[in-house]
């Protein structure tokens, strides 16, 4: 993983993201999921993402009498989730992949149901407006996955090919499920990624960062790489911290999204980070540093379950779910707390905290002095 800045077509990666979404958050309905694979063929615009989780149920669907994957991937919801039940997924009404049937030039879904024994295989082209004629087969070996595999209307996204960034940003969202999703091998490109829990994902991205600091400022910053992490909520919740690199950072996850722009699951373990250094700080400091000094100092790292999520937007950058709805508590230990005094982000403060000082004009003693002027 290398640390860097990209450019990217929002809705093109949306398409995706919708896709290995689906294929990750598999895992909170079906446990005994293991694997997921990705492959990405830049050269011929082909995306495949499968999961060896449960198949889709190969039947004819009892009121739109068409088989259920066909209705999964190939129709639009008429109605919205009422949020009455709870639910541990993204979505409200379930049209994510659907959507990434509609921009895509052409689209297919695999599933091997071991209860009807079957196979199905369905392919839809021109944006979704040709539908082809589903392919059902015997299953033999009683397997069991979902694949998807599809080409991105790249023309409708004002994209000519998938470029560098475009390529390493999906990248990073493999790497990104393989830290977040438990319990799970994640392949990309036919390989296995290292990464096993999400620990291990939080020090390889805060080594990365750290790189990338020392290279642009050719060994000059030397950011400290030490992380502290803890799991919360029965599980629900994990939380890392790390010194930034002056300015507040952070990487959050919601149910298996991305939230690229935080929201009210990063504030709410923010906060409570900022308010215990509060205290550390202030036995360091002639004057307290305030909130907003401290949280300047740190990055963040959550990735978390939550019931009914809402967002601020179909994107779902930024969760804006309160937090008496999150239908847990996820309250960071004192261990934890302690940690985070002992880091060097508090020196971090404190040497911020100096170099203002010495910026800072001193005041005069108010004793007269005398100076020579020249004079008319």
């Amino acid at each position: 993983m290398v640390y860097r800045e990209v450019k990217y077509v929002p809705e093109f990666f949306k398409i995706v993201d919708e896709i290995l979404v689906n294929a990750a958050v598999h895992k909170i309905n079906d446990p005994s999921m293991d694997i997921i694979k990705v492959t990405i063929d830049i050269e011929n615009n082909m995306i495949s993402v499968c999961n060896n989780g449960r198949g889709i149920p190969i039947e004819i669907h009892s009121e739109e009498t068409i088989y259920i994957p066909e209705l999964i991937f190939g129709h639009l919801s008429s109605s919205e989730d009422d949020g009455k039940g709870k639910k541990l997924t993204g979505g409200r009404n379930g049209d994510g992949a659907t959507l990434a049937n509609i921009y895509s030039t052409e689209f297919t879904v695999e599933t091997a149901d071991k209860i009807t024994s079957q196979k199905y295989v369905q392919t839809w082209t021109e944006n979704m407006n040709k539908v082809g004629k589903a392919k059902i087969t015997k299953n033999e070996r009683g397997e069991e996955y979902t694949r998807v595999t599809f080409k991105s209307d790249l023309k409708r996204c004002g994209m000519k090919s998938i470029d560098d960034d475009a390529a390493s940003l999906l990248e990073k969202r493999v790497y990104d499920l393989a830290g977040t999703v438990k319990d799970v091998k994640v392949f990309l490109d036919e390989e296995q990624l290292k990464i096993k829990n999400f620990k291990e994902y939080v020090e390889l991205f805060v080594k990365s960062s750290a790189e990338a600091a020392a290279n642009d400022t050719d060994g000059a910053a030397q950011l400290e790489t030490c992380v502290i992490h803890e799991s919360l909520a029965g599980g629900r919740w994990e939380v890392a911290c790390a010194a930034s690199d002056g300015a507040f950072q952070q990487v959050s996850f919601v149910n298996l999204i991305s939230t690229s722009k935080g929201g009210t699951h990063v504030n709410h373990i923010a906060d409570q980070i900022t308010e215990h250094l509060v205290t550390a700080v202030a036995k360091n400091m002639v004057a307290a540093a305030r909130p907003a000094q401290n949280k300047n100092h740190m990055l963040i790292f959550v990735n978390a379950l939550v019931e009914n999520p809402t967002f601020d937007s179909q994107t779902k950058e930024t969760l804006t779910l309160p937090a008496s709805k999150f239908g847990s508590e996820p309250r960071l230990s004192e261990v934890f707390m302690e940690e985070v005094a002992k880091s060097s982000i508090v020196d971090h403060v404190l040497n911020w905290a100096k170099s203002k000082a010495d910026r800072r004009p001193k005041k005069t003693d108010g004793s007269q002095r005398s100076r020579l002027v020249k004079s008319s």
